[in-house]
């Protein structure tokens, strides 16, 4: 399994599994089944147009969304086409940055030449190649595809962060980065070993720091907290 390691604007260093050919493969195939479907309905609306002087016109108009649905999808889907978010994979920005629409034109760009021009065997042979999973417009655009849950390392407690996620705490913004991943790492050792004077004070001493009090119970609270914590940062990290 090949994973990168991308460091955020909060400076909270995330890692990722990139993307399997496989599943860019899939990706494009479910996005190459909107283009026939779409293709269908473009090709009845311009036989019956025919008689229209300008149909070679109203026929071009209609492939355009072809044309341009990958950087269209990718600038309004965060990075996704229907494709990759029915694989759960996206593209990011490996300086943790948000991807630019400069960023996602060049993606698109590069395509003709390690995609459609070669039949895709470029964009196989740099994917493979690279450690990072990256064809040549990745290269140029300095992105990556990866599939979009962040690996979590066995000594952290595993948390997930839902899409629609709700703070619950918004104290959280008086914690730090250190604050949270020692949360995590202490947190997985207690319960692990059911360490309940361990949970216990771990609690107490992040309650104490933010200043709440919550009928939660100490496991959850901790939870909580951290997930509040990387909902906030990624939230942050959208509006640089």
């Amino acid at each position: 399994m090949d994973t990168i390691k991308v460091r955020t604007t909060q400076n909270v260093e995330v890692e990722y599994q990139v993307a399997s050919i496989g599943d860019r493969v899939l990706a494009h195939i479910i996005d190459y089944a909107i283009f026939f479907g779409w293709g269908i309905i473009a090709s009845a609306i311009v036989v019956g147009l025919q008689s229209i002087t300008y149909s070679p016109i109203v026929f071009f108009l209609l492939f355009l969304p072809v044309v341009f649905y990958d950087p269209v999808c990718e600038i309004f889907l965060n990075g996704q086409s229907i494709g990759k978010k029915a694989r759960d994979i996206k593209v990011i920005k490996l300086s943790g940055e948000a991807p630019t629409v400069v960023d996602y034109l060049l993606r698109w760009l590069f395509r003709l030449v390690d995609t459609l021009l070669s039949s895709g065997i470029i964009a196989v042979v740099t994917v493979a190649a690279t450690g990072s999973g990256q064809r040549l417009g990745d290269l140029a655009a300095g992105t990556a595809v990866i599939r979009t849950k962040p690996v979590t390392r066995q000594h952290y407690v595993r948390v997930k962060v839902e899409e629609n996620h709700v703070r619950t705490f918004e104290e959280v913004s008086l914690l730090t980065d250190k604050d949270v991943a020692l949360i995590r790492k202490l947190l997985y050792k207690a319960l692990k070993y059911q360490n309940q004077a361990l949970l216990d004070k771990l609690a107490d001493r992040t309650k104490e720091v933010m200043g709440v009090q919550t009928t939660l119970d100490n496991a959850t609270f901790l939870k909580t907290v951290i997930k509040d914590y990387y909902h906030q940062s990624l939230e942050l990290e959208a509006t640089v």
